[in-house]
């Protein structure tokens, strides 16, 4: 079992984790979990959800996901071939402390745009 405790004020990071938040956090699986979230869907039906997102991008994250355990594929039929993206229960696990983050970040939001602004600034004149 890895460590991600706190050692003298500072996060216990390693490889795995960074690798695993990577491939969890991005832009476009946090968008496919969001729409999981609420329902089971078909490739076609997250495609119209997430209207950004490329095919290749989306098969991309719908395989990172399912390796990781978060989202389970299944085959609803076979002809025409139709198969459906749900999220697992390990998936369901993620929901709280993505909230979590989504709030620091609404919290800290005007802060943040003011440091941007500050730093932008600054980056003028160098």
């Amino acid at each position: 079992m890895v460590d991600t405790t706190l050692h003298e004020g500072r996060f216990d990071i390693g490889h795995a984790h960074r690798e695993l938040l990577d491939q969890v956090l991005d832009k476009w699986s946090l968008s496919v979990l969001n729409e999981l979230c609420e329902r089971p869907c078909r490739f076609s039906e997250l495609r119209r959800a997430i209207p950004a997102v490329t095919q290749k991008s989306l098969t991309a994250t719908l395989r990172r996901l399912e390796r990781n355990g978060i989202v389970d594929r299944r085959l609803l039929s076979s002809r025409p071939v139709a198969i459906e993206y749900r999220i697992t229960p390990l998936g369901k696990t993620l929901r709280q402390p993505v909230e979590v983050l989504l709030e620091w970040v609404s919290e800290h939001r005007a802060a943040i745009e003011r440091a941007r602004v500050t730093f932008d600034a600054g980056d003028d004149a160098n």
